[in-house]
């Protein structure tokens, strides 16, 4: 990637990966079984990351407004990339998350509203959190208008403070990205439960969405884990990632830039 490009607004972004999951249609899904590795994104186990990937403090980044939330999931995703998730003394840096919407065969919304489900068709800017497999707390963020029923899920983030307090929930004395990459590690490290299910993410106290500073550069591809969807949306590039960022789950290949 050119190092002077300029990222591409969000909307912009958003737009073109629409117009792709359109043509995406037509195409045979057997492609990603063939694709290269990204050349954008080099693995580099050697690297010792970095604790925190932002050199902004923290205090001047304020809790997101309610309404920040009312929109599209599709459009919330790459905008929550850099910002920031804070519990306790544990704050983290959103570096990947994948969009889920109405009308989405990968979307929980789908089963319609069960006690499980209620809080994603809740209004936007409160948290839905589920387990999965009976093990993975899995932290998503509500969005668009209530009734909607669609969310964002964090896949992944960078500690940025609370390090002790992260390894000691997860079990694992690590500042590599094993440690936040992937969304059950994300779940953990906060360590919230699915009672966190429905609380606002915008009010002061317990769980709380932070402002963070626009990633120089993002990544998209298809989800991760969603084999039983529809070939429109399992081919759909919903998944965003910060670009360059050790702090990114598993597969990296399928990631490019938009």
């Amino acid at each position: 990637m050119d190092n002077n490009q300029t990222i591409p607004n969000p909307i912009k972004v958003v737009r073109a990966i629409r117009k792709s999951t359109r043509s995406a249609l037509n195409t045979n899904t057997k492609r990603r079984a063939r694709a290269k590795p990204n050349p954008v994104y080099q693995e580099e186990e050697e690297i010792r990351p970095t604790t925190s990937i932002s050199s902004t403090p923290l205090e001047n980044f304020p809790i997101l407004s309610r309404d920040f939330y009312q929109i599209d999931a599709l459009d919330l995703a790459p905008r929550l990339l850099g910002k920031h998730l804070k519990k306790d003394d544990v704050v983290l840096q959103i570096t990947e998350v994948e969009a889920y919407r109405p009308n989405d065969s990968a979307c929980h919304g789908r089963f319609g509203i069960t006690a499980r489900t209620a809080p994603v068709f809740g209004p936007g800017g409160h948290a839905y959190v589920y387990l999965c497999y009976g093990l993975h707390t899995m932290l998503n963020v509500v969005a668009d208008k209530e009734g909607v029923g669609a969310a964002v899920l964090i896949r992944s983030c960078a500690p940025v403070s609370g390090l002790e307090t992260i390894q000691k929930r997860r079990g694992l004395k690590s500042e590599k990205p094993v440690l936040l990459a992937g969304p059950g590690k994300v779940g953990q490290a906060l360590g919230i439960t699915t009672e966190w299910s429905n609380h606002p993410l915008f009010a002061p106290g317990g769980l709380e969405l932070l402002d963070g500073p626009e990633p120089e550069h993002i990544l998209v591809g298809p989800r991760v884990g969603i084999e039983y969807a529809t070939a429109e949306h399992v081919t759909a590039l919903w998944r965003f990632a910060i670009a360059g960022s050790p702090w990114i789950s598993a597969p990296k290949n399928t990631l490019r830039p938009p």
